[in-house]
C-alpha cells in the first residue's frame, strides 16, 4: 500500500507547478516578443514586455484557480447542509 500524502507535499507540488508554469509561459511570452519586436516593431523593447507580461499573468491566473478551485467562474461550492436538505 502507498503512504499517505502529507498536506505539504500537496502544496510544494502545486507551488513547483506554478513556478514550472511560470518559467514555460513567460518564456514563450518572451520569444513572440522578440520575433514580434525584430520582425513587425523595428525592435522596440515594449512589445518584448508586453508579451512577457501576458504569459506571467496567464501563469499567475492558471496558479489562483489551482490553489482557490471555487474561484473558478461558474462553479458552486455545495455544503452538506444543503446537500441534505434535497
Amino acid at each position: 500500500m502507498s503512504k499517505p500524502t502529507s498536506s505539504e507535499n500537496i502544496v510544494n507540488e502545486k507551488y513547483d507547478r506554478c513556478l514550472a508554469d511560470l518559467l514555460v509561459k513567460a518564456g514563450v511570452g518572451f520569444g513572440v516578443g522578440v520575433v514580434a519586436s525584430v520582425i513587425l516593431f523595428r525592435r522596440r523593447t515594449w512589445p518584448v514586455a508586453l508579451s512577457t507580461g501576458f504569459g506571467m499573468g496567464a501563469a499567475y491566473a492558471d496558479c489562483d484557480r489551482l490553489f482557490n478551485p471555487a474561484r473558478i467562474p461558474g462553479t458552486r461550492i455545495i455544503t452538506q447542509a444543503e446537500e441534505e436538505s434535497k
